[in-house]
């Protein structure tokens, strides 16, 4: 079951399920430390998958319009058998603040960072600190992106920054090492050795296993290079919107197709398109050098047909 859990689940379920789960913990009865120990039952594993950016409407459970050129059979039986939410909003949607906001329960304002560049303060209580001190194993696996050194964690391997699709970089308590392969089946594979070698029978565990898929830049792994070729993708209804009579975070946001996509940074064209971000018109040339020869003959013969037609 844990290697079916990889697949995407939408940022805001998994946030719901957790503080569901952790509301029936905290509103035990008042005097409950003087009853029996809780039962294993009462006290359950815990495996918490968090992907970035990925929307409802690309997952099977919710209907939406990709769900059939994007299949997720695991998630959407995780959907049938437990609960879905269909009225769900995430309290911050940027990337670094809506961690802290899952990790404290607290606003952006309280947990003190509001944006990507506030570091996390990592003293603060957090709900694994609280699992950890009630007796629980606890191990974090995946994207951090915050800066800090993790805390209230008995285990961690976390992605350095935003991570790396290809080749990425995991920060670990003896150093930084590089795996060969693709993020979202590292990240698996490793979650799945500290399940399999590392985790301590007699303990309940919490694993929070965290991709960074699909998050912004889009990079297919090697096996998914042409699954969409001679695909047609739906437009969304919203292409063309001119965001009359809608508040202005709708209309500023930097997040739209026709101001925001750059061919050479999201459509993988060689093209002279600029940003004028020395990070991003700077990507091409870190991808490639990130990648291992086959990696990178993979990527030309997906990509390089196309470039040139």
């Amino acid at each position: 079951m844990p290697y079916a859990l990889h697949r995407y689940s939408p940022r805001s379920v998994s946030r719901l399920l957790l503080v569901c789960w952790l509301s029936a913990l905290v509103l035990l009865p008042a005097g409950s430390h003087t009853q029996q120990p809780p039962t294993e039952l009462e006290r359950p594993n815990i495996i918490f998958v968090f992907t970035d950016d990925h929307a409802a409407h690309a997952l099977g459970a919710y209907g939406g319009p990709l769900a059939a050129l994007n299949p997720t059979p695991h998630l959407d039986q995780l959907a049938r058998e437990g609960m879905l939410f269909r009225n769900a909003f995430v309290t911050n949607s940027i990337c670094a603040p809506s961690r802290a906001v899952l990790l404290t329960g607290l606003h952006s304002h309280r947990n003190g960072v509001r944006t990507n560049g506030e570091r996390f303060d990592s003293s603060q209580v957090t709900f694994p600190k609280l699992l950890q001190a009630a007796g629980y194993q606890t191990t974090l696996v995946g994207k951090w992106h915050l800066r800090s050194e993790p805390t209230g964690f008995d285990h961690w391997e976390i992605l350095t920054g935003q991570g790396q699709y290809y080749n990425p970089d995991f920060r670990t308590p003896d150093g930084v090492v590089r795996d060969t392969g693709y993020a979202t089946e590292v990240t698996t594979t490793r979650a799945l050795r500290w399940l399999q070698e590392n985790r301590d029978s007699d303990k309940p565990f919490l694993l929070m296993y965290q991709h960074k898929a699909p998050h912004r830049p889009w990079e297919p792994g090697p096996d998914h290079l042409t699954t969409y070729d001679g695909t047609e993708i739906p437009e969304p209804a919203t292409l063309f919107d001119d965001y009359e009579d809608r508040t202005r975070a709708a209309s500023q946001q930097a997040m739209s197709i026709a101001q925001h996509l750059y061919l050479h940074y999201d459509l993988k064209a060689p093209l002279a398109d600029s940003s004028g971000n020395r990070w991003i018109d700077s990507y091409p040339e870190r991808l490639r050098e990130r990648m291992t020869p086959a990696q990178q003959s993979a990527w030309d013969a997906a990509y390089g047909p196309k470039n040139a037609a």
